[in-house]
C-alpha cells in the first residue's frame, strides 16, 4: 500500500484511473487476493454501517452510561434549525446515529477507528441516499478511504492515545472527504485537495473522553467532522486548493500529536474529561458500575 498519498495520485493520473481503482491494485498485490474478494469485504463493511445508521436513527439506544442516546433521532426529525430537511443536516444525524449505537455496545465498523467511526459512514451513505449513488460507487469510495487511512497510519498515528482526537475523528474527517470527492466525479488531484482541507481543520484536536468512555465528547464530535468533510467535499469540488499537500498536513498531525501533553491523550486527564461536571459524571459513572458489580 502507499506511504503518500501523492504517490498514488501521480500513478492514478499517470494510468488514467481512479484513486480506487490503483488502491485496490496495490492491496490485491500487498495480500495476493483478488480485487473481487477486496471488493466483497469492503461490501460487508458497507453493510455494517448502514445497519448502525439505520439502527441509529430510531432512537430508541442508550448507552450504559446514560449520557448518549436519542440525539440522531431528535436531529432527524427536528424542523426548527436553519438545516433542517437538508443533505447536510441529515448527514450529520446519521454520525450521531453510528456512534450511539457504538456507545449503546452495538456493532459498527472501526472507521478508522471507535473514536471516529461515524464520519466516514455518513458522508458517504448520506450522499448516496441524496444523490441515487449506487452500492458500487459506495463500494469504490470505500476503498478510496482505506487509501487515505493507510496513509495516515504510515506517516501519522490513527490512535487518540498517541495523536489525540485529530488522530481519530480527524483522520475520518480526511477519510470521508477524500472518498466522498472521488464518488462525486471529483480528480484524483481534487481528492487530495479534500483530504488537506478536512484534516488541517482538525490539527491539534484532542482526546479527551470523560471517565475514559467513547461517549462524551466522542459522540458529538463525530459530527463535527462529518461537516468538516462536508465543507471539504464541497471547496474541493468547486475547484478550491489548499497550499500546503495532504501528505505533509498528516505529517503534521503526527508531530503535533507527539508533542501534545499526555493529559490530552485518550487518558480523561485533562480537557472535557477534566472539568468539575466531567469529574462528577465520571464518578457518578463508577458508583454505577460497582453497584452493578455488587
Amino acid at each position: 500500500m502507499y506511504r503518500a498519498l501523492a504517490d498514488a495520485i501521480r500513478d492514478a493520473d499517470a494510468q488514467g484511473k481512479t484513486l480506487s481503482q490503483v488502491a485496490l491494485e496495490a492491496e490485491s498485490a500487498d495480500q495476493a487476493r483478488p480485487i473481487s474478494e477486496i471488493r466483497d469485504a469492503l461490501r460487508r463493511a458497507l453493510i455494517v454501517m448502514r445497519g448502525a445508521v439505520e439502527q441509529g436513527v430510531v432512537g430508541d439506544l442508550k448507552s450504559a452510561s446514560g449520557l448518549v442516546g436519542g440525539d440522531a433521532a431528535k436531529l432527524m426529525a427536528s424542523s426548527n434549525g436553519p438545516l433542517s430537511n437538508s443533505l447536510f443536516r441529515d448527514v450529520l444525524a446519521r454520525a450521531l446515529a453510528v456512534q450511539e449505537v457504538n456507545a449503546a455496545m452495538g456493532v459498527i465498523v472501526a472507521a478508522p477507528t471507535a473514536g471516529g467511526a461515524g464520519v466516514l459512514p455518513a458522508v458517504l451513505t448520506g450522499i448516496a441516499a441524496a444523490r441515487g449513488i449506487g452500492e458500487d460507487a459506495l463500494v469504490s469510495a470505500l476503498a478510496t478511504a482505506g487509501l487515505i487511512g493507510a496513509v495516515v497510519a504510515e506517516r501519522a498515528s490513527l490512535s487518540g492515545a498517541e495523536g489525540g482526537c485529530q488522530a481519530e475523528t480527524g483522520a475520518a474527517a480526511g477519510m470521508a472527504a477524500g472518498a466522498a470527492t472521488e464518488m462525486l466525479g471529483g480528480t484524483p488531484s481534487q481528492v487530495g485537495h479534500a483530504v488537506a482541507l478536512a484534516q488541517q481543520a482538525t490539527l491539534g484536536l484532542i482526546c479527551d473522553p470523560l471517565g475514559g468512555l467513547v461517549e462524551l465528547p466522542c459522540v458529538f464530535r463525530n459530527a463535527t467532522g462529518a461537516a468538516i468533510a462536508m465543507a471539504a467535499i464541497e471547496m474541493a469540488l468547486a475547484g478550491v486548493t489548499f497550499a500546503i499537500p495532504a501528505d505533509e498536513v498528516i505529517d503534521v498531525m503526527g508531530e503535533i500529536g507527539r508533542e501534545m501533553d499526555v493529559r490530552y491523550r485518550e487518558t480523561a486527564g485533562g480537557g472535557l474529561a477534566a472539568t468539575p461536571t466531567g469529574r462528577r459524571l465520571a464518578r457518578a459513572r463508577l458508583v454505577q458500575i460497582k453497584r452493578s458489580d455488587a
